[in-house]
């Protein structure tokens, strides 16, 4: 009798996956597919329903150029300047304070993803605005987007990159120039722009190289494992008292990779906890802490225990909870959420909505996103202020392109900060 072939993957499916390895990036398979059908109608081709056939053999035969260009569809370069103001706010007195204690040790500043040059061009405007020297200061940015650096180049940016109701920056800075801007050339010399792979970059010959690192809504688009070796690049690249702005939704994962937030309103800001960091930081509830994937393993079954669990009860409740921390952290999925399922079986209080939130971490990691969305949402259901639920279906929505992504990620800010100012009632 012959085996039974493996399932043929849809064009969406393959590309996403080659995506992912190339890149890092997890996509949908709607969107992977839909930058596969544009570029091949950009080659002439006109698949129709022959798209699958037409689509496997243009993945197969992908040259580093057509690659590089499908990745150029998926990735989101937009950005405006002085997004945030809050966080070059932070990074400005941050630099000045480290100024003034070494004023002869040059600061170096790095933006990644820097997408058309919005942000490191706005941190060259910050510090001059803060007068600032520019022999005082490096600024590096780095983007995947070779389409995007070649924009950011050139200083011009459209109306669209001014928002807010504050432009005086703009009568500073920029002159117009057709139907935009062009940034002066003197803030235009003071970064310096190269392609790279955050994944890929040589972390030895680079390590602690950077006093501040713009590294805000990347994370967004990784799945859990390639998020955790985003961080350790980003861990290595940072000095020990350096600071590291992020992107509101992505501080949990930074958090449970050896970085602690800091009380700054309105800058989602970062340092490094000292060496060495233990796998799960401590907390005051355990399954607040997103799960890390380990490495791809088998699970080997557990032998049977003679003593039966104790009945699970509100008392025990907690440790119940950290049980199902520690095995989801060492891999055992399944054991994890069986705990958890025999929590919810309880009026546990704070335990019944972080069980659904570990619930939620391990189907998104099984890849099973309308059940993580399921279980986020149990928990926001039963505690309003859950910020890391928040943030996972904030992520979520975005990936998936859901109309409820901004509220959520509004939500989630709104709690970061009463968490910032020790305020912990909604």
């Amino acid at each position: 009798m012959a085996a039974a072939s493996a399932p043929r993957l849809s064009c969406g499916a393959l590309a996403r996956d080659l995506l992912r390895a190339a890149s890092g990036l997890d996509v949908s398979e709607a969107a992977a597919e839909r930058a596969v059908r544009e570029r091949l109608i950009g080659r002439g081709h006109l698949p129709g329903a022959a798209l699958q056939d037409v689509a496997e053999a243009y993945l197969a035969n992908l040259t580093p150029a057509e690659l590089a260009a499908l990745i150029e569809l998926v990735v989101v370069p937009e950005s405006w300047l002085f997004r945030d103001p809050d966080a070059f706010a932070a990074a400005t007195a941050f630099v000045q304070r480290r100024l003034q204690q070494a004023p002869e040790r040059p600061l170096r500043i790095l933006s990644l993803p820097c997408a058309g040059g919005e942000e490191p061009y706005t941190m060259a405007m910050a510090l001059l605005d803060a007068g600032v020297p520019a022999s005082s200061c490096r600024i590096d940015a780095i983007d995947l987007s070779q389409v995007a650096l070649t924009r950011a180049r050139t200083g011009w940016f459209s109306r669209n990159a001014f928002r807010g109701a504050d432009l005086a920056f703009r009568e500073r800075h920029f002159v117009p120039a057709g139907a935009g801007y062009q940034i002066s050339e003197a803030l235009r010399g003071q970064v310096n722009f190269s392609q790279g792979n955050i994944l890929t970059i040589d972390c030895a010959t680079q390590a602690g190289r950077y006093d501040v690192i713009f590294c805000r809504n990347l994370l967004i688009y990784f799945d859990a494992p390639t998020s955790a070796a985003a961080v350790g690049v980003l861990r290595a690249l940072l000095a020990d008292d350096g600071m590291l702005l992020a992107g509101y939704a992505e501080v949990p994962t930074f958090c449970a990779n050896g970085f602690h937030a800091l009380r700054l309103p309105g800058a989602f800001a970062l340092q490094k906890n000292p060496a060495p960091v233990a796998l799960t930081p401590p907390a005051p509830t355990p399954a607040r802490a997103p799960v890390r994937a380990p490495a791809p393993r088998l699970v080997q079954p557990r032998a049977a225990d003679p003593t039966p669990p104790p009945a699970p009860t509100a008392a025990n409740a907690a440790q119940m909870l950290a049980d199902a921390q520690r095995l989801a952290d060492g891999g055992d999925y399944p054991g994890a959420a069986s705990i958890c399922r025999r929590l919810l079986q309880l009026d546990a209080g704070a335990e019944t909505a972080d069980a659904y939130y570990l619930l939620g971490l391990i189907a998104d990691l099984e890849h099973q996103p309308d059940a993580a969305a399921g279980h986020w949402r149990r928990c926001v259901y039963l505690r309003p202020d859950h910020y890391e639920a928040l943030c996972q279906l904030a992520i979520l929505a975005e990936r998936t392109g859901q109309d409820d992504a901004a509220s959520l990620r509004q939500r989630a800010a709104r709690v970061y900060q009463r968490r910032q100012s020790g305020a912990d009632t909604p």
